[in-house]
């Protein structure tokens, strides 16, 4: 610890932080434009100005806080008339050429400009000549761009370059020309650009989906978690009504730090758009309204004269641990093995050490080396990716990828694209096992699209094996991970959503579903799943949106979205974290689990559950681990399996279109016009 003096008050602080750090650690507030603690230092914009003594005496001039590292005995003074008036001759320069447009803005209310003009500013302008006028760049449909307000603060810059790795966005001329642009003038395409609005402190980059459509003080604030991806981002919902304005991120240094991806963040439009409010029921091939009193007649009918062997359940990507283990009970109480939550056709099952990322997200930060396995992290986890790229920039951190080439916006070793490359790695005859050797804390991340087909679970065994002939997996050091995709799956996986002895896979419910040995699927939000034209099974689809699932039903039950009702969620690292509800179902929409209990009690089940309290609390009795809240529940090291046999196994891409992943990102006309400007971009270059 290093003492420095502020203000005449002493204070023991962590050595090698540099004085703006030091005085924030100690509470001392110092205004910033440019400074930002997850960027590097580029001291642009001056506001950090202070005094600063040392056994020399005093500085001759004030000094950039940001930029000098503290010393021992250091005197630091932040409230001088020097340090005031340089604030306020800074202050009067950066609104030289500012507009006063603030009750148009976007960042009205949101405002670092505003705040500190009010509270370090001169409080008059003594500027009388023309002013500049910066013309306006397309960034895309993301983002909104009023380039006469930029400060020039660079931080939109310097996030390109060191958080996405795209370097798409940069300064050009000098002095009073400069101007932030794009490269060529071509659209922002990364998959976290949008975190440049937040980051923006003057609203010269903002939400171009929330222009004009509401001020802060209008919003209620939720805090919820992302369902978008695995990563379960921390997040706070804005709504006006019953209406979702805006997403944003919230800080949590364990799982996203304080970005978010684009798809989460302007997803929400999905949310009100192709929207499932009442049951409906097939007859003679169309879809028409029915009472939820006739449509659980009809349902519970068509199971009580089903054989438990006749009915399967298959969950999607986005329902909550308390609706898949609702679900789970109806069909233990009718008796049917064959329930499946592998909607892609993984085939990862086990203990949960084995389809967990077990080193964390932090753990990315110890490692010393990675090995991506038929997993593309910029598509299926992109805050992963941003962190395995600052990881990429140390000299000694050897990346290593087997499966699909792809452009990840760092360098990496391309081991190709054959499965059978792992026998050549675990015999130690690849060269990449030179680099392997060396590592003493590596990390394997292994995709979904290494372990779909027959031969995942036997590829799967191979990874550990592989996992544990290196220092993968040590005592002290667990560095196999499985990267999920979806927000359900791992926790669908822990309270055993899986095939029961005698139970269908996805493969065979699906087949079962074209030779009739199944008679009746549930579809717990299930859009991914498509079933043969022969297919005569009575299809039920419990979900929100009127998507794939619920073209192929014959039964349509509405449930609430994500952010329409409370639920757990477990994300890839096995963290437990909550859902709450921000607005309120739409239409005649039920719970899932209230779904459940309505036909259970029509066929005279003992379901003894009346509330979410008792649902939540009978999860909680069975699985006590999901009663840790933002713990991580993880299991001890994986263990090898037997030789197996990888022949016939091929990798896939996990996510096809990192913008179109489910049926809200479907429904959301933002995305699809992002997702179809981008494939015109890539036509015209």
């Amino acid at each position: 610890m290093t003492k420095v003096i502020i203000d005449g008050k002493t204070f023991e602080v962590e050595e090698g932080l540099s004085i703006i750090q030091a005085c924030e650690d100690s509470g001392v507030e110092i205004p910033r434009f440019c400074y930002h603690e997850r960027l590097s230092v580029a001291g642009n914009c001056r506001m950090c100005l202070v005094d600063i003594e040392d056994s020399r005496g005093m500085s001759p001039k004030p000094v950039a806080s940001c930029a000098v590292p503290i010393s021992e005995g250091l005197i630091i003074h932040t409230k001088t008339d020097r340090v005031k008036s340089a604030r306020e001759g800074i202050m009067e320069f950066l609104l030289i050429n500012h507009p006063l447009d603030c009750p148009i803005c976007d960042q009205g209310g949101e405002c670092d400009l505003q705040d500190q003009s009010v509270a370090y500013g001169y409080g008059a302008s003594r500027y009388e000549q023309d002013k500049r006028s910066v013309e306006n760049k397309d960034m895309g449909p993301f983002i909104k761009t009023e380039m006469t307000r930029c400060i020039h603060c660079t931080r939109c810059v310097r996030f390109s370059s060191e958080v996405t790795g795209a370097d798409e966005i940069g300064a050009i001329g000098r002095g009073r020309d400069m101007e932030i642009t794009t490269y060529l003038d071509n659209a922002v395409q990364s998959e976290l650009s949008g975190n440049v609005i937040d980051l923006c402190p003057v609203g010269a980059l903002t939400s171009k989906p929330y222009a004009f459509s509401a001020r802060p003080w209008e919003l209620k604030h939720t805090e919820s978690i992302d369902v978008m991806d695995a990563v379960g981002s921390n997040i706070r919902i804005d709504t006006k009504g019953n209406k979702v304005m805006r997403v944003l991120p919230r800080v949590n240094e364990e799982v996203n730090e304080e970005w978010i991806s684009d798809k989460t963040r302007f997803f929400s439009d999905g949310l009100g758009l192709q929207r499932i409010d009442r049951p409906y029921l097939k007859e003679n091939g169309k879809l028409k309204e029915v009472s939820w009193e006739k449509a659980i007649n009809v349902l519970s009918n068509k199971l009580l004269s089903s054989k438990p062997e006749e009915v399967a359940s298959i969950s999607g990507d986005l329902p909550s641990i308390e609706s898949v283990y609702s679900l789970k009970k109806l069909m233990n109480f009718i008796g049917s093995p064959n329930i499946e939550c592998r909607e892609d056709g993984s085939k990862i099952s086990g203990n949960r050490e084995r389809w967990l990322f077990n080193s964390k997200f932090s753990g990315i930060e110890e490692s010393d080396g990675c090995l991506l396995i038929g997993t593309n992290p910029r598509y299926e986890a992109a805050l992963i990716n941003s962190r395995i790229l600052r990881k990429s920039k140390e000299s000694n951190y050897s990346i290593g990828l087997l499966g699909k080439e792809n452009q990840l916006n760092y360098g990496y070793n391309f081991l190709g694209e054959d499965p059978r490359t792992i026998n050549d790695l675990i015999s130690g005859s690849h060269a990449f096992c030179s680099k392997l050797k060396t590592m003493n804390k590596p990390i394997m991340i292994i995709g979904q699209g290494a372990l779909t087909g027959n031969s995942g679970e036997d590829f799967l065994n191979l990874c550990i094996k592989l996992a544990s002939k290196y220092n993968f997996l040590r005592h002290d050091w667990n560095g196999f991970n499985v990267l999920h995709n979806v927000a359900s799956r791992p926790g669908a996986m822990e309270v055993g959503f899986l095939p029961e002895s005698g139970g269908r896979n996805l493969d065979q419910i699906l087949e079962g579903c074209n030779d009739g040995k199944i008679s009746t699927l549930f579809l717990l939000g299930a859009d991914e799943v498509v079933l043969g034209d022969t297919s005569d099974c009575f299809v039920v689809y419990l979900g929100h949106h009127g998507d794939n699932g619920a073209h192929q039903a014959d039964l349509i039950l509405p449930s609430p979205a994500f952010n329409e009702q409370n639920g757990l969620y477990l994300n890839t690292e096995g963290r437990v974290q909550e859902s709450v509800r921000a607005t309120f179902p739409v239409g005649d929409a039920k719970e899932d689990w209230e779904i459940v209990s309505m036909i259970s009690k029509k066929m005279n089940l003992d379901f003894q559950i009346n509330s979410f309290d008792e649902l939540r609390d009978e999860i909680f009795k069975s699985f006590p681990d999901l009663k840790k809240f933002d713990q991580c529940i993880l299991g001890s090291l994986p263990k090898e399996m037997k030789n197996q046999n990888i022949k016939k196994h091929k990798f896939c891409n996990a996510v096809e279109n990192f913008w179109l992943t489910n049926s809200i990102t479907r429904s959301s006309k933002i995305l699809c016009d992002r997702n179809q400007f981008l494939a015109h971009e890539a036509l015209e270059n």
